[in-house]
């Protein structure tokens, strides 16, 4: 193998980095728990994952990555195909488009943003799986799926930290 195709290969990677972790970590919170009733308030891994490569890296996470996440996302949990997907592109164009506010802002800043976020998400779900039963649905487990994806920030942002430093940074 040359040279260049070595680099290329690494540059390719590397690129591919961010989506590959949001993948093979939303396959670790697919996985069955047998905790009754856990999956309706599973912390959403992809919210907190779009959020971060948005703000951070925006280079490397396209609105075509959170919408390939949000798809897969709904094939793994057997929800409405384009739930979550829809759900993620708006957090994707939300957090793009405020991005400026969120660089160079404090740890506690963006944590409090990305609770609002989550907040405003975990309403637009609830609101499209009431759309699509046709029947009313209790908005509880929406609202403990919020709580448990912001109580999670912290740990994925520090994963997510490191990737960042130590496998992106040396592009």
């Amino acid at each position: 193998m040359t040279a260049a195709l070595l680099l290329r290969l690494d540059r390719i990677s590397r690129s591919v980095a961010p989506l590959t972790l949001c993948i093979g970590l939303l396959i670790m919170a697919a996985l069955p728990l047998r905790l009754p009733g856990f999956g309706r308030v599973a912390p959403d891994v992809a919210l907190i994952a779009v959020f971060y490569w948005s703000v951070y890296r925006p280079d490397l996470f396209p609105a075509a990555a959170a919408f390939f996440l949000g798809l897969f996302n709904d094939v793994l949990i057997g929800g409405p195909l384009g739930a979550s997907a829809f759900v993620l592109l708006l957090a994707h164009w939300l957090v793009r488009s405020q991005r400026r506010f969120f660089v160079g802002k404090s740890f506690a800043v963006v944590w409090w943003a990305f609770g609002m976020v989550a907040v405003g998400a975990g309403l637009i779900a609830w609101l499209v799986a009431m759309a699509l039963a046709l029947v009313p649905v209790s908005i509880t487990p929406a609202l403990f799926r919020c709580v448990l994806t912001v109580a999670l920030y912290p740990f994925l942002t520090w994963l997510f930290a490191r990737t960042q430093s130590s496998v992106l940074a040396r592009r």
